[in-house]
Order: structure tokens, then sequence, then C-alpha cells
């Protein structure tokens, strides 16, 4: 592997991109591959086991940086950890009241949905809200203004995201 790069590096310096929720996808796309090309261990089959070990690590290691820098929730996730706001989901849950509102009246309609046509529109409107957090999110981890908010917005989008796994399933029935 190239001298200059770590295992312990974190996602942003390992593809050499600043660390910002905004990223380009096809610039961090193409980083992926050129990495993907320098560490895969067919490269290394003539240099012997530990060095095809040491570049399966490697292949490994760029993968899972490349997973979660490609999605938004998960690299703001990484990006509030990085700066030392951790997200904690398993043991904060706690949400703004009018955020905790929306979620109900998100389930009641999906409950409350008799047929696809309507489940669809709801998702189009929690996919229109998701799309506006993750907007918010990243002016805010960007600005680096308020990374206690940063974390907490990343928790309201698990949430979000969750519910819109829930809508799928619902899809998937109905679409039987």
């Amino acid at each position: 592997m190239a001298p200059t790069m770590q295992l312990s590096d974190d996602d942003f310096t390992l593809f050499g991109l600043p660390q910002r929720h905004m990223l380009d996808a096809a610039a961090l796309a193409d980083q992926w591959r050129a990495l993907q090309s320098r560490v895969h261990p067919d490269r290394f089959a003539s240099e012997g086991a530990a060095a095809q070990r040491l570049a399966m690590q490697w292949a490994v290691r760029v993968n899972e940086a490349y997973q979660r820098l490609k999605d938004p929730l998960r690299r703001g996730a990484y990006l509030c950890e990085l700066r030392g706001m951790p997200i904690n989901a398993e043991n904060n849950t706690a949400m703004p009241g009018a955020f905790l509102m929306q979620q109900m009246e998100w389930r009641e309609a999906l409950d409350d949905a008799a047929d696809g046509d309507a489940v669809q529109a709801l998702d189009d409107t929690v996919a229109a809200q998701e799309a506006a957090m993750l907007a918010r999110l990243t002016d805010t981890i960007d600005s680096q203004a308020d990374m206690a908010a940063a974390a907490q917005q990343v928790r309201s989008l698990m949430f979000v995201a969750r519910f819109r796994d829930d809508i799928a399933r619902r899809l998937a029935v109905l679409d039987r």
C-alpha cells in the first residue's frame, strides 16, 4: 500500500476528501475505484500470503469507508462522531415534541392508507420531508455551527429512514 495511507486514517483522509457533509458523489465513486485498484488483493498475488492478507484488510477498509461516505445519513453520523458528538441513538431517543407529533401523524396516515396509491402519496410526502431534513443537516454540519443540533438531526433522520422502510414493506405487501 502507499506509505501515505494508514488503516487508522479517518474515511475522509483515506479518500483525500475534506471533512464535509456535502460531497460530490461522482468524485467519491471515482476515488473509491482508484483506491480499490491500488489495494485489490489480486495485485499482490505474487507477493505472498502476508501481502495478500494486508491487501484484503485494505480492500475491506476502503469498502467500509465508501459505504459510510456514500450514504448521507451514515456520513452525517460519522462526521458528528469525528467532531466529538456521537449519535448514541440506542441510548438517546429524546426527540422534539413537534417531530414526535409529525411521526404520530405519519404512522396514523400509514395505518389509515387504504391502497397503494395512498401509501405511495405518504411516501412521497415523507421523502420530501427527508430531503429537506438532509439539506438542513448538511448546512448544520458544514457550517460547524452546532454539532449537538447536527446529532439531533441525525437521530431524527434515523427515525424517518426506519419509517420509510415501514412504508416500503407496506407497499411490497400491497403489490402482491
